[in-house]
């Protein structure tokens, strides 16, 4: 029979080989009463889901709204809980939050989120290709190597770059550039570029997405010089994408109407319908609390 933190590790790396993001929350210090030991863990997933145990319900609300935090950021987090009237405090890399629910004690959660690494289909077996293959792995990045036939561009991939010197070119860019890839790019002279652009089945302003000739104005010549030209435009562009202004939007959060505490406003925390709008909660006990008696508190503090 395994173990929880076997249990854990293999979900983990279910996790990881479908390439779903998440959080290991891990117990660094607890100071009694706590319910939690130093080396709990647990896993939360993009949807608040969580497996493991960090601490009890009131500490768990807390983990999963800043889990989602760090998922949006992509940058670990510790987090502190300790009992008090409901507040935060923010310092870089770390947040204190003040629970109401807590009797006492204080616990110290390290939030490590785990992001697939961006994906990057590589259309073609040329020598550039390989070179793309070889050296983009090194800057984070998966690399797969395709043909135009058995290429499936998804909307979550970073890039669709065709280097197969005018085999199965139109069908790839057309699908990644349908699918919104954000960084489309063939391999091709001026000249040849322009030509298979204009024969792509896509409206213009989709078109006009592909970079071509693919990569940098660096004066490449060889198949690695080209592949880190390439390389250089893609960590460029995605750069771009990371600007405040389009950055990935913070977790949707609520105010518990029992005892005033932030929580994840997702489906995994614990809500109810009320008057037309879900309200949500800290734990078991709020919950109740509210359900017997909700003309007495105000939801919408």
């Amino acid at each position: 029979m395994q173990s929880t933190g076997e249990t854990l590790a293999a979900r983990a790396t279910e996790l990881i080989s479908r390439r779903e993001p998440f959080v290991r929350a891990t117990v660094v210090r607890a100071q009694r009463p706590t319910s939690a030991h130093a080396g709990d863990t647990a896993l939360i997933l993009s949807d608040g889901e969580m497996a493991g145990f960090v601490g009890g319900n009131c500490v768990e609300a807390s983990v999963r709204e800043y889990s989602l935090k760090a998922l949006s950021a992509q940058e670990p987090l510790l987090l502190r809980v300790v009992p008090g009237e409901p507040s935060h405090r923010s310092e870089e890399g770390a947040v204190e939050v003040s629970n109401p629910c807590l009797s006492g004690g204080a616990i110290e959660i390290f939030l490590e989120p785990h992001i697939p690494a961006p994906r990057v289909l590589v259309v073609g077996t040329t020598p550039v290709a390989q070179a793309l293959a070889s050296l983009g792995a090194g800057v984070g990045l998966q690399m797969e190597l395709t043909d135009g036939q058995a290429a499936d561009p998804r909307p979550d991939d970073a890039a669709l770059i065709v280097a197969s010197h005018g085999r199965e070119e139109e069908g790839a860019l057309e699908g990644a550039l349908r699918a919104g890839v954000p960084y489309v790019a063939l391999v091709a002279s001026e000249t040849r570029g322009a030509a298979v652009l204009a024969s792509l089945d896509v409206d213009e302003s989709l078109r006009s997405r592909v970079f071509s000739p693919a990569g940098l104005d660096l004066g490449a010549r060889t198949p690695g010089e080209i592949a880190v030209s390439i390389l250089a435009q893609l960590v460029a562009e995605r750069a771009k994408g990371r600007h405040p202004a389009t950055a990935q939007r913070a977790p949707a959060t609520a105010v518990d109407p029992v005892c005033g505490m932030t929580v994840a406003a997702v489906e995994s925390t614990l809500h109810l319908e009320h008057g037309g709008t879900t309200v949500y909660f800290c734990s078991r006990g709020c919950y109740e609390a509210f359900r017997k008696d909700p003309a007495r508190y105000d939801a919408s503090r």
